[in-house]
């Protein structure tokens, strides 16, 4: 007699829509190559071509792992010897090699070419949406150049190495790969952004100065990456607070010490193992002037900033194309989600939001290129605190929207979306905070008024495009001349520089219906606070047509 099946399926599945992956990041991104070509960067298209295939494609895949399987630390061997050895998932390395051999750290540093920024900038764009996480060290890599050219003879030693466009993960010494990986070391426990009040202190182990070994000893409370080949370190001296070259190997080959206490259980960026470490006698070479450590290190610092600025617009773009993508693929009430007319005011309201922040993010990128230019150079120095405050603080609220669009699914781990709303904050918090960024800039507009008047002539270029921009930007004008109040109005005042930026970037550079959409719904109307209040004259289908991925395998 015949049995029955048991297991036979229970319904079909249908009204699902298939994931967002096999397809060419760059290529699909008609945004992203809107920008790049317009500060420059075309003749990298081809470069980003390749390296968006594999994003799209593989590393999608090695990014979910990297996040799945998370670092562990060993702080000795099987047999107790001291290793402080932190181990990756094989697909960390693999998104490592991936970026740092197309150039990601090096190509501002190694390539002449006009627009070298531009591609760079969206090479580290393109490599969030796999993942954000390894991002940091590649980071850190690419911004420690500029330290370490304060100090000739340790660059030349270190510099070819960083642009070689090698990546090796062993753990061995530094002097030993042809390629290395840099990190920084600031905070302490009891100064976070105060860097002021450090204790780790730095004795010459001969004669001081620049270039000289020093020993160090003390604590970091946050060292990111702490595999890395050497890291940049803030450490007081008897002239002061000063930066060293600390390498994780000493020259004897033996292992410096730096010794690793645990690492963090954060709440994202889970693929970038994040340290607290310990120096006892650890050998490190003085970078530039004693006492003068800020100075040097700053550069870095202000390129890390700039770096979160494109890794939160390209959170916002990542979550743009989920919600997009997702909502296409389903049908509500008889047609596509994407056509309902609630739906698609939130999506084009992202989809605004995202494209301001690359826009501003791809300015400075040009703007970095031409620091000789002292408009250029200033925009840059007073643009990194606006952009860096108002683009990750947005990633928190623009990625939760996103991951609602997407509904119960998108609070589940397996999609990206849950991923991408609790990497939002970290951009925000590290690198100086909401609170430090407006900081800086208060210190600017007290002390700087030529680089304030940079500003106001970056929005004024695009005077005339616009009324209501027009008005706008000469009461900010007025604001800003209203020194009494700024201590406790910088929030406000810096909000309103950020939107106004984006406008003019807009204004200047963007497609005309796109900037006139945006300052129809930052500057025009203000009275309402979440995503998804757009007015409703404006083309909401031509938006999210524009943001829509463009190819899927």
């Amino acid at each position: 007699m015949e049995s029955k099946n048991h297991q036979s399926d229970t319904h079909v599945v249908f009204n699902q829509p298939k994931p967002l992956e096999n397809y060419n990041a760059f290529t699909a991104d008609r945004i992203l190559q809107y920008w790049v070509a317009q500060f420059g960067g075309q003749w990298g298209e081809d470069r980003l071509t390749s390296f968006g295939g594999r994003i799209g494609g593989d590393l999608l895949e090695a990014g979910m792992n990297a996040n799945q399987y998370l670092p562990t630390f060993r702080p000795v061997d099987r047999f107790g010897y001291r290793i402080d050895q932190v181990d990756y998932h094989p697909a960390y390395h693999q998104l490592m090699a991936h970026a740092i051999e197309h150039g990601h750290c090096a190509m501002p540093w190694s390539e002449k070419t006009s627009g070298r920024h531009v591609v760079r900038a969206a090479m580290a764009f393109l490599h969030t949406h796999a993942d954000p996480g390894s991002g940091c060290p590649l980071t850190m890599t690419f911004a420690s150049v500029p330290a370490l050219q304060a100090q000739a003879d340790i660059a030349e030693k270190w510099l070819p190495k960083i642009v070689s466009g090698r990546y090796d993960g062993r753990n061995i010494p530094w002097f030993e790969k042809e390629g290395v990986t840099l990190g920084m070391a600031m905070t302490e426990k009891q100064g976070g952004s105060d860097v002021r009040a450090n204790t780790t202190y730095a004795t010459p182990c001969e004669a001081p100065g620049g270039g000289k070994r020093y020993s160090l000893v003390g604590h970091k409370w946050f060292c990111s990456a702490p595999m890395s080949d050497a890291f940049l370190v803030l450490a007081k001296t008897d002239h002061g607070l000063s930066c060293f070259l600390v390498p994780r190997w000493r020259e004897d080959g033996s292992k410096n010490s730096i010794h690793i206490q645990r690492l963090k259980d954060k709440l994202g960026n889970q693929s970038n193992a994040s340290s607290e470490i310990e120096f006892r006698d650890a050998q490190g070479w003085l970078l530039g002037e004693p006492g003068k450590g800020i100075k040097t290190i700053i550069q870095m610092v202000a390129l890390t900033r700039y770096d979160c600025m494109i890794g939160s617009s390209a959170l916002m773009a990542q979550a743009t194309k989920e919600a997009i993508w997702h909502t296409a693929g389903r049908e509500v009430f008889g047609k596509p989600l994407h056509h309902q007319p609630l739906m698609q005011n939130v999506l084009a309201d992202l989809a605004l939001e995202s494209e301001a922040a690359l826009a501003i993010s791809m300015r400075l990128a040009r703007a970095l290129e031409q620091l000789d230019n002292p408009h250029e150079a200033a925009l840059v120095r007073i643009g990194t605190a606006v952009g860096k405050y108002w683009i990750c603080k947005r990633a928190v609220q623009h990625t939760y929207e996103a991951m609602e669009c997407l509904g119960g699914v998108g609070y589940v781990n397996e999609n990206v979306a849950s991923r991408l709303y609790r990497e939002a904050p970290v951009n925000a918090i590290w690198e100086g905070s909401g609170n430090v960024q407006c900081l800086d800039l208060l210190r600017v507009l007290t002390r700087e008024p030529d680089t304030v008047s940079v500003f106001i002539a970056e929005l004024r270029y695009a005077i005339g495009a616009n009324d209501a921009f027009d008005r706008a930007v000469d009461g900010l004008e007025e604001q800003l001349g209203n020194a009494e109040m700024l201590a406790y109005r910088t929030r406000q005042v810096i909000e309103k520089m950020a939107i106004l930026w984006q406008a003019a970037t807009l204004l200047r550079y963007g497609e005309p219906d796109i900037a006139e959409a945006f300052v129809q719904a930052r500057v025009e109307t203000s009275e309402y606070h979440q995503y998804g209040t757009l007015p409703s004259h404006i083309d909401m289908t031509a938006i999210i047509s524009r943001a829509m991925p463009q190819s899927s395998g």
